[in-house]
């Protein structure tokens, strides 16, 4: 079992920036790779950007050069630092992680941003 608190949602103008963190315990030696995903009203859930084990990073097309995502072993944590956010960026966001070689899924409680105009 892998258990995933995040924090540091919030609120913030256009333009801003904000840092998310995801503090994983339990199995974590199991954990593949790692992700943040958001859901805005109405809409499904996407994949922001993911991590590898390996430190591979990968984002959707809509927060390149905006977002990063990174992670500290150290204290199994991974966070994602949000610059130049936008309105449409407003959404709850999750932390997600992915295990290996038992393939399972688990997710955070999600952290609200909302960005005003």
């Amino acid at each position: 079992q892998v258990q995933l608190v995040e924090s540091g949602g919030g609120l913030v103008q256009a333009g801003g920036s904000l840092r998310l963190s995801c503090a994983a315990s339990g199995s974590i030696f199991s954990i593949n790779f790692m992700a943040w995903y958001r859901q805005a009203p109405g809409k499904q859930r996407e994949r922001v950007a993911t991590i590898s084990i390996a430190g591979l990073t990968s984002y959707t097309d809509s927060v390149k050069g905006r977002f990063t995502i990174s992670r500290v072993n150290t204290n199994n944590t991974v966070y994602l630092q949000m610059n130049s956010l936008k309105p449409e960026d407003t959404a709850v966001y999750y932390c997600n992680a992915n295990t290996f070689p038992v393939v399972r899924v688990y997710w955070g409680q999600g952290t609200q941003v909302t960005v005003s105009s």
